[in-house]
């Protein structure tokens, strides 16, 4: 629990309650005519819907405005309900915080989002939301963020981290992943406010079940506050009578209340008392109200109680997660509320002007503050002052090596055991920039090859544990923890993982102090926790992620861990690099180049797919010479390189990844029967796309590397190897509109050997032999 705000001091509770409601009825004004204007009013020649929810948002005015104007601190970070962002931006409105002329774009090019948007509005916004129950456990992982910060760094501070989420959002399984985290439950700092209005998009749901759902966030260790019914309601409840009263509320089904809303006054004095022994006490008890205190009182819930509200945020026990269940009325206020098929219904013109006289509003003026001098608009100053934030300096990331200088590798070796290497190099060689790493994996640290990384920086935790194991001889991973730590290690949920890598990657932008994040999951899963970590990019996190080990390489494991799709995905997510390299060396110079792209207002997440075939490190042929190492590695970290160039070829083979050892055979076989390859090693399709496209005036991007690769005096037929969706290089034979050969996996895997696999997949060295010797005969 902490201290009130500091309104208190200026105004009684009673004066304080009455401006706020106050300002909650322009908010709900507000909210309402933003979305109005944008569908009734704004031009819109194509006729395509606009769309908004008028009826989303105002069951969310109460909330907001207590929290707002009397709970928050500057120091606070909300994450908003997506379809409630009119109501964000409305009191970013009345705080000054947004210009009005942004008031009639919601929805238009550059206007408003559809949704809140750290990248996108032109006014404060938290925490993205939109793709649903990932914006709502956003501020979990935002408050693990803000600790590491704190604890490394410092300068960040402290703070609640807030999350207003619909209550059909509790059926997503993010939330549950996220709450029953080991990590989780030591964060007070996190509140949750659940707008528990109980409709959906179609219909009033009939059992929501809010008992069970509380059961369960107190089974996880949050403290479980309710706010059932406002104080209109619990005073007619003191009556002779009311006890009958709450009875009969508390057992009727959500659709049956959502349909009294409806009623007249008339209608309801028939219908609330019900029948059996209680409804003539219930009758008895509402006879002598009028009908406005009657169907005031219907709705008085205590989600939109603001006393009630502010009393919660007052009492939140700051020592463990707080999810505070707000019972609401879906469109609260408006002619919609209640209704099942109000998600997305719209007010009419005349609904509008009606609106607009009972909250003391203009319909053709709707954009009016609060007079200067007024109560209202004084608080409305006072919260702006309370909730200015200072600016955070933003610190340049310490710079990142691009070459780390060792002798080119030996022997035998895989991509996945360079990862652990090039970071445990990183801590010896760029001490500074390998402070800024931090690490985090879901239960998979040992068989992805961070154990050097762990035992040398530690696993992070917010108090010191003992190891126990730290005197076993035989105990190789040393799991100390320690607030120092470079490592988080989550449950075994990968969305988690990548949800905590994009609020790590979004600390430059939050409090100036960039990290490097660096997030490693199984290949196979990274379908998985696409979604959190293509809407932690669209939020400004920066961050790499690993998959590994990949593809149908993995052959004893079978099709249930082997991916196919992953090695395009990067090439379609913006924000992002993909890199497949073949050689440990490779490994390191892409991973270089990821890190220092990392915590920058220009910079980029990375997807690096790696490998756990051993490969003939010798064979990547790098270059002795200073300058010609140089050479290949700008070719390396642009996309491909020529790893081996005939004086004549007649056919070029153009492979990624664990395929490279297969391509250079062939090219072996291919020369033995009088046909010379060339072989081109492709480490970044992403790169080589998107240079095409620059060529072809699509973007700003460079084209150098496609001259260096594939220079049209070179061109030849070409064959493309991948241990993935072949479609991902189907495009390299544009470069020169060369015929093209493309081999990859379109099935599910099986179990085998090596050999067997990429056999039945066609990805062997015969069936690379057999398709260049297709385009050459």
């Amino acid at each position: 629990m902490r201290p009130a705000n500091g309104n208190d001091s200026v105004l009684d509770r009673g004066e304080e309650l009455a401006l706020l409601e106050a300002v909650e009825q322009r908010v709900l004004w507000l909210s309402t005519a933003i979305i109005d204007h944008a569908n009734r009013v704004r031009p819109n020649p194509s006729g395509l819907k606009v769309g908004g929810h008028q009826a989303s948002s105002a069951s969310m005015t109460s909330i907001m405005t207590a929290l707002w104007f009397h709970a928050l601190t500057a120091q606070d970070r909300v994450s908003v309900k997506p379809h409630a962002s009119p109501v964000l931006h409305a009191i970013n409105y009345l705080l000054g915080e947004l210009d009005a002329s942004y008031l009639t774009t919601l929805r238009a090019f550059r206007g408003l989002q559809s949704y809140p948007s750290r990248s996108k509005d032109p006014d404060p916004v938290d925490y993205s939301t939109g793709s649903v129950g990932i914006g709502a456990t956003a501020p979990v992982w935002g408050a693990l963020a803000r600790r590491y910060v704190e604890g490394h760094f410092g300068g960040v501070g402290t703070g609640r981290q807030y999350s207003l989420l619909g209550d059909a959002e509790l059926d997503e399984g993010a939330i549950w992943e996220a709450i029953q985290d080991p990590m989780v439950p030591g964060l007070g700092e996190v509140v949750w406010v659940v707008d528990l209005n109980r409709q959906s998009l179609d219909r009033v749901v009939p059992g929501i079940a809010a008992d069970r759902l509380q059961g369960m966030f107190a089974a996880a260790g949050w403290q479980v506050i309710t706010l059932k019914y406002g104080h209109l309601l619990q005073e007619l409840f003191t009556r002779p009578g009311g006890q009958a009263l709450r009875a009969r509320i508390d057992a009727m089904g959500n659709p049956e209340y959502q349909r009294l809303l409806r009623c007249s006054a008339d209608e309801l004095r028939e219908r609330l008392p019900g029948t059996g022994s209680t409804a003539g006490p219930i009758a008895a008890l509402i006879e002598p109200l009028d009908d406005a205190s009657l169907l005031s009182a219907l709705r008085n819930l205590g989600g939109h109680d603001i006393g009630a509200l502010m009393d919660a945020f007052d009492g939140v026990d700051d020592t463990r997660p707080t999810v505070i269940f707000a019972y609401t009325v879906k469109g609260y206020g408006l002619p919609t509320e209640g209704h099942p098929q109000n998600h997305s219904s719209l007010l009419t013109a005349d609904q509008m002007r009606t609106l607009a006289d009972r909250l003391g509003t203009d319909l053709d003026r709707p954009w009016e503050v609060f007079a200067d001098g007024s109560p209202e608009a004084a608080v409305c100053a006072a919260a702006a002052t309370r909730l200015h934030r200072p600016e955070h300096v933003w610190q340049q990331p310490p710079a990142v090596p691009t070459d780390l200088a060792r002798p080119a590798p030996t022997g035998t070796g895989n991509t996945q055991q360079a990862l652990g290497r090039v970071l445990l190099d990183l801590t010896r060689r760029a001490p500074e920039a390998a402070g800024r790493i931090v690490t985090v994996s879901p239960d998979v640290s040992s068989s992805t090859n961070l154990g050097g990384w762990l035992n040398k920086v530690g696993v992070w935790s917010p108090t010191e544990r003992t190891d126990w194991f730290a005197d076993d001889a035989e105990t190789i991973l040393h799991w100390r923890e320690q607030p120092t730590g470079q490592h988080v290690e989550l449950g075994i949920a990968e969305t988690n993982l990548v949800s905590l890598l994009g609020e790590l990657g979004a600390t430059w932008s939050r409090w100036g102090q960039p990290l490097l994040p660096i997030g490693v999951v199984y290949d196979p899963f990274v379908n998985r926790a696409l979604e959190p970590w293509s809407f932690g990019i669209y939020a400004g996190g920066q961050s790499i992620l690993v998959g590994t080990p990949s593809g149908v390489t993995l052959a004893p494991e079978g099709g249930a861990h082997q991916s196919i799709t992953t090695p395009s995905l990067g090439i379609e997510q913006p924000g992002c690099v993909t890199y497949e390299p073949a050689f440990a060396i490779d490994t390191e110079w892409c991973l270089l180049a990821a890190l220092g792209n990392l915590g920058r207002p220009d910079g980029n997440s990375a997807y690096l797919r790696l490998s756990t075939r051993p490969v003939d490190q010798s064979a990547a042929a790098v270059p002795s010479d200073p300058a010609a190492r140089e050479r290949r590695r700008r070719h390396v970290t642009a996309g491909a390189y020529r790893l081996r160039q005939h004086e004549k070829p007649v056919v070029t083979l153009a492979a990624m990844g664990a395929l490279v050892p297969e391509a250079l055979a062939a090219a072996d076989r291919l020369a033995a029967l009088g046909h010379a390859a060339d072989v081109v090693s492709v480490t970044s399709p992403d790169l080589l796309f998107r240079a095409l496209q620059a060529r072809r005036g699509l973007s700003e991007d460079p084209t150098w590397i496609l001259d260096q690769v594939f220079p049209a005096d070179r061109a030849t037929p070409l064959v493309t190897v991948l241990d993935g969706h072949p479609h991902t290089l189907a495009f390299l034979g544009t470069i020169q509109n060369t015929p093209t050969t493309t081999l990859g996996v379109t099935r599910f895997g099986q179990s085998g050997s090596i050999e067997d696999v990429y056999r039945y997949h066609g990805i062997d060295t015969d069936s690379i032999v057999a398709a260049a010797l297709d385009l050459v005969d």
